[in-house]
């Protein structure tokens, strides 16, 4: 068989959706599963659906290893084969496409040239990035002068400036890295850069005033090249794809920045999942509070059940009518948008959770389960409190089910070890090291004396939680339950009675 391109796809006869030539409008740092099955599919539906007719140029951000990626999205036209798959009105649904949004691929470090010749183009008006969490962050150590500079911010610094002495307007600017205020913090940085360069100030006002910078929320679960069947895809292609990528059907992109947007990308009228407003933080609290939230407080009392993966647990009565309670009743009514928007994202993410194509251990998601449940469940059961003056009983139970699932035997090198009370397999709890000891230390209390020394433990949580009146009550009780009869009925006591 051949590598996919656009000959071997004519060869083959495909008459599906392709576009083979178009202005570059889009440069894209970050070259990755994500972005590719992300952004890129939603250009290329905008090239389909909405006229935009624009390709996006990729840039590999850091130096190439063994792996090159860039030489197979090259050697492949652009092209690349992308399966979403999940769950809709309970039926497994799997979406083909291939996708030619992509025009080439550049590494910074062997075409850096090249990357600075594309600022020279008038029809490149989009900048999007993704280049991992650690990715925005400031380097003292890079210079103007590099070829190209390290960081991220100080390549993005270079190429700003490059396009500023060609005496050109700025660009649009959609940062897609997972921290808070990821379009704000890359701005900060790439004005500190224009700082210690003593750059010109006409650069750092032409920076602010020609230059968009959006903050960005991402959702969607990216789960790449399918190793364990990728010969009998290309097999049932009829071509060889060696960039295939997949993910799940879901997917939504909220921006933070002018509704003029609308007027330069075509979302509308593609009828896309991407949101422009004036303020992306209420979406993210609603994402990390119902989704993350919802894995967080379900998946520890889960696994404590007997439970391995997040899709059965949806289909055990006890368990997904614990989540439910703890989304619909106990998180929703403590979160900023309307109810009809976080109630419409809690079904999505039922269906999510029950993605048939994806097995997402609960062990997985218990990794650093402190700091999780921190950012997580903590702000809604603070918001439940303070809105109703009483416990919230599903996340509360939670809590108690994270002490149960803390409770280990042995502190090795690779973590702290532990044995599941309904399979009697032993399982290894990570997490930082602190929190590690401070399980392992505290490991003989009984279960009020543990209960106390947990809420009041200010470094985990930031304050002290046995000031909440009640709550250290509640969760010594679900902790004594969870003993006697185990996680379910510690779960089932949180339901309404029928």
């Amino acid at each position: 068989m051949d590598t996919i391109s656009y000959k071997t796809l004519e060869d083959l006869g495909y008459d599906g959706y392709l576009l083979k030539d178009a202005p570059e409008k889009v440069i894209q740092f970050g070259e990755g599963n994500f972005m590719r099955a992300f952004v890129d599919n939603f250009f290329d539906r905008m090239n389909e659906k909405a006229g935009f007719n624009g390709k996006v140029v990729l840039v590999q951000p850091i130096p190439n290893g063994s792996f090159r990626l860039n030489d197979i999205i090259n050697d492949q036209d652009g092209l690349y084969t992308l399966y979403l798959q999940g769950s809709q009105d309970g039926e497994a649904v799997r979406e083909k496409r291939i996708i030619s949004s992509v025009s080439r691929c550049l590494n910074a470090y062997e075409d850096w040239q090249e990357v600075l010749k594309t600022a020279d183009s008038e029809d490149i008006r989009f900048i999007t990035c993704n280049t991992t969490e650690a990715g925005i962050h400031y380097d003292p150590s890079c210079k103007l002068e590099d070829a190209p500079a390290t960081s991220w911010p100080a390549k993005l610094t270079q190429y700003l400036y490059h396009r500023y002495q060609n005496g050109m307007p700025g660009f649009i600017i959609l940062a897609c890295e997972l921290i808070d205020d990821n379009g704000k913090e890359l701005e900060k940085c790439v004005m500190k850069h224009a700082d210690d360069w003593n750059l010109p100030e006409e650069f750092k006002k032409w920076i602010q005033d020609e230059n968009v910078f959006c903050s960005t929320l991402v959702d969607r679960i990216v789960t790449g090249y399918p190793r364990a069947n990728a010969d009998e895809l290309n097999q049932e292609n009829g071509y060889i794809d060696n960039a295939m990528d997949t993910g799940e059907i879901f997917g939504i992109w909220v921006i933070e920045g002018p509704q003029s947007i609308y007027d330069e990308l075509p979302i509308k009228e593609a009828d896309l999942l991407i949101l422009v407003t004036d303020n992306h933080k209420p979406y993210k609290e609603r994402k990390v509070r119902i989704l993350n939230g919802a894995h967080t407080s379900m998946v520890l009392g889960a696994f404590l059940a007997g439970q391995d993966i997040v899709r059965d647990c949806m289909y055990d009565p006890t368990i997904s009518a614990y989540m439910n309670e703890a989304i619909f009743n106990e998180i929703i009514p403590t979160l900023s948008l309307s109810k009809e928007d976080c109630v419409e994202f809690a079904n999505a993410v039922s269906e999510r959770f029950k993605n048939p194509y994806i097995d997402h251990s609960l062990l997985a998601i218990a990794l650093n389960s402190t700091a999780k449940w921190k950012a997580r469940v903590l702000p809604s059961l603070l918001g439940y409190v303070e809105k109703y003056g009483e416990i919230p009983k599903a996340l509360a139970t939670s809590l108690a089910s994270y002490i149960a699932f803390y409770r280990g035997t042995e502190l090795t090198e690779d973590g702290l070890k532990a044995i599941n009370p309904v399979t009697k397999k032993e399982y290894l709890i990570k997490d930082d090291p602190e929190v590690l000891e401070f399980y392992a230390k505290n490991k003989d209390l009984d279960n009020a004396q543990l209960v106390d020394a947990v809420l009041g433990n200010t470094d985990f949580w930031g304050r002290d939680l046995r000031e909440i009146e009640g709550l250290q009550e509640y969760v010594t009780d679900a902790l004594n339950l969870i003993d006697e009869e185990g996680t379910m009925e510690a779960m089932k006591k949180c339901l309404p009675a029928e």
